[in-house]
């Protein structure tokens, strides 16, 4: 057991994870320092039969952190443009020139002096199982992939990881889908499977980013060689804000137990996990992912003072009782992992899509 959690402590080392907690120091020049960590979400509303629910506004989400209400610092539904309310209560967005009302939506901190908005987009991962179980339909599997990265619209950089024993880093995160496809072809067959290790550290790469962080996994079996559980892997995606999509083969799926821990996981993340029978129903996953991504609000909050140190339970509901036939998925909470770091005399817990104020 101490063997388990010294590795997972190694891995995280010098990480910035996702958190909420206000900290301060004092520094060399006897200034207080106060860092507020934003927690995002990514949040699917769909019907009873699956299908998307569009058009809603901040005002249409209740979100609370350990059942504290929580105020929505910003809100993107796909790829639209950031809004952020202006004050606590939502109101309606105000046409540029109007002059402000308490509750009314403006255009986020977050964004660069041009307007950009640095949290428009996904940043995409993708993690491709290359091990021993992949020796058959290697190249369909390839086919599939590249498939995917080009019919994605709206991400702003993709990534191709594969993985064995090892992980391998075919194509850095980039905004270049030629090198990303260049990655996908790049790739050969290996050995065992040790995908939890490969992906937590997947996840530590994408733990550093701001915006939507999304990892899709595509594995064609089990995991036989890791010494990571999938339970850290799941904890960790959490606690950085990021989304874990499972597409795995009918091989995998013979395995009850891969079954459950591919589930449990992207669900835990606000994800979902796929089980093809077929070279066709991997595309249609993949499809399925990619609509998924152009439907995903994107909720953002600094959150309230809460002394709670530990795991944080989130609930995201809607609000109007015309709203409460409609199905919410997201991740459901987050450990507040606590780093101390010392930089410039200062000490803070830092996260994933952090900002001083």
């Amino acid at each position: 057991m101490a063997k388990k959690y010294l590795l997972i402590l190694w891995f995280l080392s010098g990480l910035l994870l996702s958190g909420g907690a206000w900290t301060s120091a004092q520094d060399d020049s006897s200034r207080i320092r106060v860092n507020v960590v934003l927690v995002q979400l990514n949040v699917a509303v769909t019907d009873r039969k699956g299908n998307y629910i569009s058009g809603l506004r901040p005002e249409d989400f209740s979100v609370t952190e350990d059942k504290i209400p929580e105020t929505i610092s910003t809100f993107e539904e796909g790829n639209e443009l950031t809004l952020k309310p202006a004050t606590q209560g939502a109101g309606q967005l105000l046409d540029s020139g109007q002059p402000q009302s308490a509750g009314s939506l403006t255009k986020p901190q977050d964004s660069h002096p041009d307007g950009t908005n640095i949290f428009a987009g996904s940043n995409v991962f993708i993690l491709f199982d290359t091990s021993n179980y992949m020796y058959r339909g290697f190249v369909f599997a390839q086919d599939a992939i590249a498939e995917f990265i080009r019919s994605l619209e709206g991400v702003s950089k993709l990534a191709f990881y594969s993985y064995s024993r090892d992980l391998s880093r075919g194509a850095p995160l980039t905004a270049n889908r030629e090198q990303v496809l260049r990655g996908v072809r790049s790739s050969v067959a290996g050995d065992d499977a040790a995908l939890y290790n490969c992906l937590l550290l997947t996840v530590k790469d994408a733990a550093q980013l701001k915006g939507r962080k999304v990892i899709v996994v595509f594995s064609n079996g089990p995991d036989n060689a890791s010494s990571v559980p999938p339970e850290d892997v799941a904890e960790l995606a959490q606690s950085t804000g990021t989304i874990i999509y499972m597409i795995s083969t009918q091989q995998a799926q013979t395995e009850p137990v891969s079954t459950a821990v591919f589930e449990r996981m992207s669900k835990a993340t606000g994800g979902k996990a796929y089980f093809a029978k077929s070279w066709r129903d991997e595309r249609q996953a993949f499809a399925s992912i990619r609509d998924d991504l152009a439907h995903l609000y994107t909720l953002s909050y600094y959150p309230q003072p809460n002394p709670n140190r530990g795991w944080r339970s989130i609930t995201v509901k809607l609000v109007g009782k015309n709203l409460q036939k409609y199905h919410v998925r997201t991740r459901d909470g987050y450990r507040l992992l606590q780093q101390t770091q010392i930089s410039s005399g200062s000490f803070s817990d830092a996260g994933s899509g952090s900002a001083q104020k």
